[in-house]
């Protein structure tokens, strides 16, 4: 790892990610979506409890949008070989294949999106970056028949918060 210092804190720089570690237990996130014109269109917050599985790990998400709108998320990873992953949850067209190197976490999958009152199957392309023990950053080009749509952008923080009840995500609403 690398080190950053300064006068206030320690930082450690992650040389290496291992999703099948990092998505164990609560992660708190934050994002954003901004439409291929810059213009931002909706912000969210996402409360991530991941539990180990036989095959690899689960991820429930629970998203709380700025119009006040809950969506519930439920993916199923499994790790095919060192640096390959595949997941699946419900709005996932087939599966999403992840494909690992160093630090950087890749995938392609295509998802059937709420837009416009209706779901539009798009395609995902997520880069994610560990870039301490508990942060992550992704940036993730949302594309349909190759042309932009729009980026989202999360900023994932490991949390304390507890997981014993999903219920305290909505109260946060």
């Amino acid at each position: 790892m690398n080190k950053i210092a300064n006068k206030y804190s320690e930082m450690y720089l992650s040389d290496r990610f291992v999703p099948e570690q990092y998505f164990i237990g609560d992660i708190e996130a934050t994002g954003v979506f901004i439409d291929r014109f810059g213009t931002i269109r909706r912000r969210f917050n996402v409360y991530i409890n991941g539990k180990k599985t036989d095959e690899g790990f689960s991820l429930e998400e629970f998203f709380v949008f700025d119009d006040g709108e809950n969506e519930t998320r439920n993916w199923r990873i499994k790790k095919l070989d060192k640096n390959t992953y595949s997941g699946k949850c419900d709005d996932v067209c087939g599966e999403a294949i992840g494909s690992l190197c160093e630090s950087r976490l890749s995938w392609q999958y295509h998802f059937n999106l709420k837009m416009f009152n209706r779901k539009v199957k798009v395609k995902f392309e997520d880069v994610m970056v560990q870039q301490t023990p508990i942060i992550m950053l992704n940036n993730a080009k949302i594309k349909k028949f190759g042309f932009l749509l729009g980026e989202v952008f999360i900023s994932f923080k490991k949390s304390e918060y507890s997981s014993s009840s999903t219920e305290q995500v909505y109260a946060l609403s």
